[in-house]
């Protein structure tokens, strides 16, 4: 399965001290969606179309959709998504970012709300995949549990994008610079902490003997990634999603010996 090529590197848009490079080519102020100064009006209602748009279409086609189709789907010019997201790298970043913290707070929830390990885990898989998550998880928190090639030189490694409907990744040498290197340890700290998060819940079930003792956050996330399909029909989408999740949550749980 083919995957789309990306360094997720934010070099080129944003230099040292957060002012915005050639790319940016306005000097305006950041434009990662985050700023000092309020937003007009109609800039802060085509900044959330974007957004909305972007979720849409990359849960649909995968990171690797163009720009372009972004732009059509929020009905906005391509310009306007680039002065707010002066590169595709950009907004993925803040897709990704925006995705795991979604994740993270799902499986606070569940933890905090249910009291039965069992319980607490599917209440967790079964909201993220209700949301559509899985086509969105970022593929820092997909490499969990992958090996990496140890003939691959030393240095900064980066996952390459996933195309939709696979959790494949291959693991691409790169060396940031600085920007980049600040940028991705916030990634990982985002990622870091919805691991932990998920962990719980997965220990708690697997201390409860409900869950099987081989399953592992690895495991749990890929379950969240494959059963949110991606189909025209929402009614037919939520039940499928809904069935194909119903028979993984049947193999993840322990059987009596």
């Amino acid at each position: 399965m083919h995957i789309q090529d990306s360094h997720w590197s934010t070099a080129s848009a944003i230099a040292p001290g957060g002012a915005v490079g050639a790319a940016g080519g306005n000097g305006r102020g950041p434009v990662d969606g985050s700023r000092t100064t309020p937003l007009r009006v109609d800039a802060q209602r085509n900044l959330e179309h974007v957004l909305r748009a972007a979720r849409e279409v990359f849960g649909e086609l995968g990171y690797g959709a163009p720009m372009e189709d972004v732009a059509r789907r929020a009905r906005v010019g391509v310009g306007t998504v680039y002065r707010r997201f002066p590169s595709k790298d950009v907004l993925v970043r803040r897709i990704a970012e925006e995705e795991t913290s979604r994740l993270t707070d799902q499986a606070r929830t569940a933890l905090g709300q249910e009291d039965e390990p069992w319980s607490a885990l599917s209440r967790f898989l079964r909201t993220s995949v209700a949301s559509g998550a899985g086509r969105l998880l970022p593929p820092q928190v997909l490499r969990v549990g992958v090996p990496e090639d140890e003939t691959e030189p030393d240095g900064a490694r980066v996952p390459q994008q996933r195309s939709q409907l696979t959790p494949e990744l291959r693991l691409v040498e790169q060396r940031p610079a600085p920007e980049d290197e600040v940028i991705a340890a916030v990634d990982d700290a985002g990622a870091a902490t919805l691991l932990e998060v998920v962990g719980r819940l997965v220990d708690r079930a697997r201390a409860a003997g409900e869950l099987r003792a081989d399953v592992t956050v690895a495991d749990v996330l890929l379950v969240i990634a494959t059963a949110a399909p991606s189909l025209p029909d929402p009614a037919q989408q939520s039940a499928a999603s809904a069935r194909l999740l119903d028979i993984l949550l049947e193999g993840l749980r322990s059987r009596p010996a």
